[in-house]
C-alpha cells in the first residue's frame, strides 16, 4: 500500500511539473523577456486549460504590442523621408540665390518654389501634430478635386536644379489643358515627386524623361518613364520594399533610404489603387499608376 502510494504521489508531482510548474516558469521568463524588448519570445502553448489559454493571450499581446512597435518605427521612416525631400529643394535654391548661379530676373520664380516647398513642410507638420486623432492602422485620406496636370508641372519645377546638372529634360503629353482628379493631393505630389525624383536618379546625363497623362476610362493613367539604368529582372520585386537598394541596379544612389518606392506604393494602394512598373537593365523603367477621373471642377 505504502509502495502505492508513494507512486500515486510521484505521479501527481510529475503532472504537477508538466501541467503547472513548467508552463508558468515559461511564462514567467516570457514576461521578463518581453520587459527586455524581446517581443518575438513565444509561450509554449501545450494544453487547452487555463494555463494553455493564458500562454496563447500572452503570445497575442506580445504579436499586437510587436505590430505596433514596428508600425510607429515606420511611421518615423516615413515622416524623415518626407521632410527631407522639401529641405533639400529649399536649401539647393537658396544656396543657388545666394551665390548667384540664378540670375535676378528668375530669382522670384524660385522663391515661389521654396515657399511651395515650405508649405509641404507646414502640411506635413500638420499632419504630425493630429496624430492622436488618426487610427494608426489605417491611412487618412483628404480627398479632393484637382488638375494632376498641375501637380505633375508644378512639382517638375521644384526638381529643376536636379534636371540642370545632369541636362536632362522632360517630355510631357497630357490629353488635354487640365484633367481632375478625386484624390489626396498632398499625397499624390508626394508620390509624383518621388517618382520624378527617382527617374532623374537613376538616368543618364543628358536624356528625356517622358511623362504622359490620359484618360483610360474612368481613370486618369500616369506614367513617368526613363531611358536610364532600369532594374535587373531579379530586383524587380524588391524594389518596393522599405530600405531595399540593389548595389548593381539602382544602387548608384548610395544617399537615399530606400523608402521611397515603399511609400509611393503605399500610397496609391491606400487609394484602392495600384502601381505596375516595365523595366528593363540598362534600358530604362516606367511606373504606372491611375487615379479616379471626374468631370467636377477642380477644389479652391
Amino acid at each position: 500500500i505504502s509502495l502505492g502510494l508513494v507512486g500515486s504521489e510521484m505521479c501527481i508531482r510529475d503532472r504537477y511539473i508538466i501541467h503547472i510548474h513548467n508552463p508558468l516558469k515559461d511564462i514567467t521568463n516570457a514576461i521578463k523577456e518581453y520587459g527586455r524588448g524581446n517581443l518575438s519570445y513565444k509561450v509554449a502553448v501545450g494544453h487547452n486549460d487555463e494555463i494553455g489559454q493564458l500562454s496563447a493571450s500572452l503570445n497575442y499581446m506580445a504579436t499586437q504590442i510587436n505590430e505596433m512597435d514596428q508600425f510607429q518605427q515606420k511611421f518615423l521612416s516615413n515622416i524623415s523621408h518626407d521632410f527631407r525631400s522639401p529641405l533639400t529643394s529649399i536649401k539647393g535654391y537658396l544656396e543657388a540665390i545666394a551665390d548667384g548661379t540664378i540670375p535676378p530676373e528668375m530669382i522670384n520664380k524660385y522663391i515661389n518654389i521654396v515657399l511651395f516647398e515650405t508649405e509641404r513642410l507646414t502640411k506635413l507638420t500638420s499632419n504630425i501634430l493630429t496624430l492622436n486623432e488618426l487610427d494608426p492602422k489605417t491611412v487618412r485620406l483628404e480627398i479632393t478635386t484637382f488638375d494632376i496636370n498641375s501637380v505633375i508641372k508644378h512639382t517638375i519645377e521644384t526638381l529643376e536644379g536636379s534636371c540642370k546638372k545632369k541636362g536632362i529634360k522632360f517630355s510631357l503629353t497630357f490629353s488635354g489643358t487640365a484633367l481632375n482628379v478625386k484624390a489626396d493631393k498632398g499625397k499624390i505630389q508626394q508620390v509624383i515627386y518621388n517618382l520624378v525624383d527617382n527617374a532623374i536618379k537613376f538616368s543618364h546625363d543628358n536624356s528625356f524623361i517622358y511623362v504622359t497623362v490620359k484618360e483610360k476610362g474612368d481613370k486618369a493613367q500616369i506614367s513617368i518613364k526613363d531611358t536610364g539604368s532600369g532594374i535587373a529582372k531579379k530586383d524587380i520585386d524588391k524594389i518596393w520594399d522599405r530600405f531595399y537598394k540593389s548595389d548593381a541596379s539602382r544602387g548608384r544612389d548610395k544617399k537615399g533610404s530606400g523608402l521611397g518606392l515603399s511609400i509611393t506604393k503605399e500610397i496609391i494602394q491606400a487609394h484602392e489603387e495600384h502601381i505596375d512598373v516595365i523595366s528593363t537593365a540598362d534600358v530604362g523603367t516606367e511606373f504606372i499608376f491611375c487615379l479616379l477621373y471626374t468631370s467636377d471642377a477642380a477644389d479652391e
